[in-house]
């Protein structure tokens, strides 16, 4: 218990696991993935928010259905033609870690924006 106070925070409380995640450059590039999904999918839900027209059927089902059809449209748009900023956030992330910055240099997608 003593050693836990003097040295912090450490991994028996669970808190300090979110930095030992980004530690290699797969892990960042995935959570990349994730946080540029996340993203395009904010944006898609601002855009359905912004209704230009009345549907001719509209209900709870159908914003249900095309809620869960945007995140799936979300995840392939991230993985498959990503916008770029989830490759943005990805480089600055490895700067701050030596490791990873060297491989920071080479491209880790073929996906062009």
């Amino acid at each position: 218990m003593t050693d836990a106070i003097k040295g912090g925070i450490t991994g028996q409380t669970g808190l300090d696991t979110g930095l030992s995640r980004a530690a290699t450059r797969q892990n960042l590039d995935k959570a990349a993935q994730q946080f540029e999904s996340v993203f395009t999918g904010m944006m898609l839900k601002s855009m359905r928010q912004a209704k230009l027209a009345d549907p001719l059927i509209d209900s709870k089902a159908m914003e249900t259905f095309r809620d869960m059809s945007d995140q799936k449209v979300v995840q392939n748009m991230a993985e498959h033609h990503p916008i770029g900023i989830g490759q943005a956030m990805s480089r600055f992330l490895a700067q701050a870690q030596p490791g990873i910055a060297a491989d920071a240099a080479t491209p880790t997608s073929t996906a062009t924006p």
